[in-house]
Order: structure tokens, then sequence, then C-alpha cells
């Protein structure tokens, strides 16, 4: 029965990853562009590097969009702004001025204008006043350019053509005025000319917006966006020859038609097929890259489902901002990609997951060969330089450094394509910036999917590992012995983990933990036992048998009632592997038992990684060294030899990875460790004399 709910639990197993494969790459080919794209890679200034290139069909030399913003503002200068003038200006003012000199002859107003000649005053003033209304007073200080084009419109009729710098804004009037005194030699009554204009002109000239806009638009609309057309058959560049120039503009141009959905000459049925046998085979090569070396996580449901969910969710996140707006590409921060892969599982996956997404992106993104070497090199140095994230300094670095290549590579690729730095783009640098921010977020999103996918990071780990936790007090107030020994077999499998390159924050923190299902019968493991009774003198074999293994099983309950991650659970299980529980069975064999030998072996699972492997060897030897009398350097030795030895030749270690190099190096460290903690002198060669 047993058997059969396995297999059907593997074949579950099995369906769930295959839909998950299907899904994501659904999902990635809808939002896939389904136009076509040119399968020529070529720079600015770089020699052409394919065979003699004929255009396939007939198309249209596209303008450049500095040409098109050219013809824009050539078109927005030349097209005039219409202005309505106001004839009734020039009459009231007229009338005003005549109303004005008639009460200056009053003899009550005549005392202030002693001495004045005011026929010399209200000549020049209506002469200015006639200037100003031939000139055109504008009625706000309009900020066009000073060559535009204006049309004055009178009754809708167009009267005048002239140059917008020619008009008079309000600003500016005094200044026209000074320049006409100036001008008619009648500055002895400047400050009664000045005075009588500005107390009597008004402006006669209004802005017609609606009227301009739909000129503007209707100018616009006839700029052609191509300057130019290519035949088929047409050779448009050799093999060898430079690109820049009108090669570089139909080059462009051609690409441009590739990427454009149109049936004439591309079928979007096949383009859709395309990208799905391209999307099928990058992610079956994560999926078979996964499974060869690191077949835990292809096993593994949540793991796998977190895999497609991250690649899946990068590459929506990508198309999306290209569909907005390509020019934004480089603020999405790719690099949480190997950050989150690093942090859960390790660099080779992070690289491998990270480089292939990125040859993905790279159909959907513009300037493809650029986009993929930048970030192929800012993963590599994300995976180098972020070691340790859990410290938040080492983050901080970690993100600067790869704003930095970021930044350094960006700049040494717009140097080669351009060949000067006088346009360099500043805009794109901020971009980086954002970006490097953005990676930032990593930690709440590590606690996120810690929780979605039941997930373990180093930063977790490092919570795990605090001997102040709820379950580490506990396992200190009931069974202090087994807390003092889960301390030093921490110590020892870090060490070790450290010598050979494993996850050291994982073995400790599976250390601390292995023993905690002891809390339930302290009293009946020797580590706790205060007085000289043993409460097992009083049971038989097969209780205290059972006893010793149910805290295995206890252990994962507790484990699994404080919210310990599976990840730490694993070592509870493993510790022990299937070890004999050969004191209690030589008990048995005294007693005439006839028992078999599986039931004083321990449940298992044996160890399947190489920290479970190293907490079993260390919590043995710890364990049993302690009952070596007068500890020297031969004993140690030997007792550390022999008690790995015995697990390697009870198989213990065939489902982990460990190699012969890994388990001499634990050895060492192991003999190395105990000798300090028993205090043991190095014996030094006796004289030969």
């Amino acid at each position: 029965m047993g058997k059969l709910f396995n297999k059907i639990n593997k074949g579950f197993s099995r369906l769930f990853r295959i839909l998950l494969f299907i899904l994501s790459a659904f999902l990635i080919i809808y939002f896939f562009p389904k136009s076509g794209k040119f399968k020529y890679s070529f720079e600015n200034g770089r020699p052409w590097q394919s065979e003699n290139l004929y255009a396939p069909f007939d198309f249209a030399i596209k303008k450049s969009s500095d040409e098109i913003n050219s013809e824009i503002e050539d078109v927005k200068l030349n097209t005039p702004l219409f202005f309505e003038i106001d004839t009734t200006s020039k009459t009231n003012s007229e009338k005003r001025i005549t109303k004005r000199f008639k009460e200056l002859n009053d003899d009550t107003l005549f005392i202030n204008y002693k001495n004045v000649d005011l026929e010399i005053i209200k000549k020049y003033s209506v002469k200015i006043i006639n200037d100003v209304y031939n000139t055109g007073l504008l009625d706000e200080n309009f900020d066009f350019n000073k060559n535009q084009t204006i049309s004055i419109l009178l009754d809708n009729k167009q009267i005048k053509l002239t140059d917008f710098d020619l008009l008079i804004k309000p600003e500016s009037l005094l200044l026209f005025i000074n320049n006409k005194i100036l001008e008619y030699d009648t500055e002895i009554y400047k400050s009664e000319i000045i005075s009588v204009v500005f107390d009597l002109v008004a402006p006669n000239l209004s802005f017609n917006e609606s009227l301009s806009v739909k000129a503007l638009e209707e100018s616009e609309s006839k700029i052609s966006p191509n300057r130019g057309f290519i035949e088929k058959e047409t050779l448009i560049i050799s093999k060898g020859e430079i690109v820049e120039g009108e090669k570089l503009n139909i080059l462009e141009s051609l690409k441009r038609e590739y990427e454009v959905n149109d049936g004439s000459f591309s079928d979007i049925y096949l383009i859709v097929t395309a990208y799905s046998l391209l999307v099928i085979l990058s992610l079956l090569m994560i999926v078979l890259f996964i499974r060869k070396f690191e077949k835990e996580i292809y096993e593994n449901n949540n793991r796998i489902a977190f895999v497609y969910f991250n690649i899946t969710l990068i590459i929506l996140i990508t198309t999306w901002v290209i569909d907005f707006n390509s020019n934004y590409v480089y603020i999405i921060p790719l690099c949480i990609i190997p950050l989150l892969f690093k942090a859960f599982f390790d660099s080779r996956i992070a690289f491998f997951i990270h480089s292939v997404t990125i040859m993905l992106l790279g159909f959907v993104v513009p300037n493809s060969y650029e986009f993929i070497f930048l970030n192929i090199i800012a993963g590599v140095v994300t995976i180098l330089t972020s070691d340790n994230i859990y410290k938040r300094a080492n983050l901080f670095i970690a993100v600067a450094q790869i704003t930095f290549v970021y930044m350094l590579a960006y700049f040494s690729f717009y140097v080669i394509h351009e060949g000067s730095i006088e346009n360099l783009p500043m805009f794109n640098f901020l971009l980086f910036i954002l970006c490097g921010l953005l990676t930032l977020f990593i930690y709440p999103l590590i606690y996120i999917y810690e929780k979605l996918f039941g997930l373990v990071s180093d930063v977790s780990l490092l919570e795990l590992s605090d001997t102040n936790s709820k379950l580490m007090k506990e396992l200190s107030d009931k069974a202090p012995g087994t807390f003092h020994h889960s301390l030093n077999v921490a110590n020892l499998a870090e060490a070790c983990a450290n010598k050979i390159n494993a996850n050291a924050l994982l073995s400790r923190v599976g250390a601390l933990h292995h023993d905690i299902g002891k809390i339930n019968n302290p009293s009946y493991f020797i580590e706790n036992q205060l007085s000289e009774q043993n409460p097992h003198d009083k049971l038989n074999s097969e209780k205290s048998v059972g006893i010793i293994k149910d805290h295995v099983k206890d252990g994962v309950n507790i484990a699994k009632n404080a919210g310990l991650p599976e990840r730490i659970i694993d070592f509870i299980r493993t510790h022990h592997g299937t070890n004999l529980i050969s004191y209690f069975y030589s008990k048995h064999l005294d007693e005439d038992g006839v028992k078999s030998k599986d039931e004083f072996c321990y449940d298992g699972p044996k160890p399947f990684s190489i920290e479970m492997a190293l907490v079993m060897m260390c919590d043995s030897v710890e364990a049993a060294t302690k009952s070596l009398d007068k500890p020297d350097n031969s004993k140690i030795d030997n007792f550390v030899e022999t008690i790995i030895d015995k697990q390697i030749e009870e198989d213990q270690f065939v489902d982990c990875e460990l190699t012969f190099k890994n388990i001499s190096t634990i050895k060492s460290v192991l003999k190395e460790k105990l000798k300090n903690i028993y205090h043991v002198r190095i014996e030094y060669p006796k004289n030969s004399n």
C-alpha cells in the first residue's frame, strides 16, 4: 500500500511540474512580440561581418528620429501663428489723445505744463502711437521663437506676414518708445511723451490659439517619415564595408521593417511557432540542468515552482516595460534573479538561470547584444560579490559594485558606437542608479518568497542561529546537557563546512536544532543525567530503544509546531540516519532477545546533503569522545577514524555528494578541534641526545 501511495504521489508531482512548465512557456510566448526579428547584427562604425546583403523586398528608407524632430522644428518655425488685429484700439487711442490735449489747453490744467510746447508733445505722441499700432502690440509676453512667422488677420483674412521678433511685447514697449524718441530727436519731451503714450496706447494683437494649433497639426501631418526607397534585390551593403552614414540608415530602416507586424513579408503563426520553440528549449535547458546537478530542487514542487515563477515574472515585467517605453529597460533590477537564486540555492544555479533568462530577453529588447553583455557581466559580479547578504553592509557594497559595472560597461559601449562622449545620455546613468536602489528590495522579497514557497535563505538561517530564541532557551532549561552538546556539534559542523566550502550557516543551524526532541524526555539521555541512577536500568532494551528513537519523531513534531522550515527539520530526521543503537542491541542480546537487528536501528532517512552528513559525523564524534578516558592525540585520532569509517561502511553517506577528499578534510578538522576542546598538548619529538 505504501509503495502504491508513493507511486501516486510521484505521479502527481511529475504532473505538477509538467503543468508548471506548460504554464510558464505559454505566458512567456503570449507576451513575447509577434513580429519578425532582423537576423543580422551591426554597429555604427564597425565593418559589416556578414555576406553581401541585398534587399529582400521593397522598403522605404526611414528618417531618423533626429531628422524628423529637426523637420518638425522647421515646420513649427515656418507655419504662421495667427494673431487677430483689433482696429478699434487705434481709433479709441486717437479719440483719447484729442480729448487729453483739449483738457491740457484748459487754464486750470495748463499750469502743470508751463513752458511746454503741447503741440510738439501731441504731434510726436500721435506719431509714436501710430508706430506702435503699425508694428503691432501684443496683449501678452508670448515666448515664441524670434524668427517665428506671424500671420496678422483682420476679419479672418490675412493682411500681413511678419516675424515674431518684430512685434512689440508689453515688456518691451518702453524700449520701443525710447527708440522712437531718439529717432525723432525729441528727448527734451521724453518723460511727457512716455507718460502720454503709456496712458493712451492699448494692445491691438491677440493670439488665435485654435487656428494656430490647427495649422501646425496640418503642416506636421505632411511630414513624410521616409526619405527614399529601396527596391528588391538592390545591394544594400557589401561584406567588410563600414556601417555608417547612409548605409546605417538603410540597415536600420530594414531592421524596423522586420520588427513591424506586416503580413506582406512575415507569417505571424510561423513567428509564434519559432518563438515557442526557443522558449521551450530555454526552459527545458534550465529544467535539465537542475535535474542533473540539483535533483533535490527538481523533485521539490515548491522549489521548482519558485524557479518557474521568477523566470516568468521577470520576462513579463521586461516585456511590459519595453511596450511602455524601451528607453527604461535599464531600470529593471535583473540582478535580483542571481541574488534570489544564490540566497536560496547556490551560485551555479543562480548563474545558469540568470544567463538563460537574459538570453531569452535578448529577443525582445533593443540593442540585444549590448543588453545581454551588460547583464551577463552584472550577473557575474552579483554572484561574486554577494556572499553573506544577510549582512546589510555586504548587500549595499554588492549593489554599489553592480551599479558601477553597469555604468562602466555602458560607457564603453557608447564610446565604441559613437566614437566620442559629447552626447553621452546622462539619463541612462540615472536609470542604473534607480536599478541599484530597486535591487535593495531583495530583503522584503526574500521574506515574501520564504512564506510563499516555504524556502530558507541565509537571512532566516542567521535568525535561527540565535541561541536566545524561544526554542533554544527551552532546550537549555529542560536539557542543559543536550544544549551544550548541540553547541559543540554546531561549532564542529561550522568549522568542517568552511573547510570543504559547504553551507556553514546551514550546518550550524541544523546542528543547533538536531536534538530538540530530547526536550520531552531529557533524563533518558546520558548528557542530562545529574545522578548516577540511569532510568534505563528499570526498563528492558525494547522500551529503552523506543524512547531513544522517539527523540527524532518528537524533534520533528516540536520543530513543526515552532514553525521551523523543512530544510532544518531534515537535519532532525537524518542526524542518526539508519545507524544501529548498539548499546541497547548488545543489552538485548545479553537478555537472550530474539528481536530483529533492524528494530534497534533508527528509522532514517540517511543524510541527503553534505551539510546533513556533516552534522551526523560531528554529532557521533562529539558524543562518543566524551567517553574517552584521558584523551590524547592518538586516542582522538583513532576514535575519529573509527567512528566515521564505520558510518561509511554502513552506507550512511550514499545519498549525498561527499567525496573522499571531503571526508579526509572533515576528519582532520574534527581531530584538531577535539584536541583543542580537550586541551591535548602537542607531542614534541624527544631529544635524541
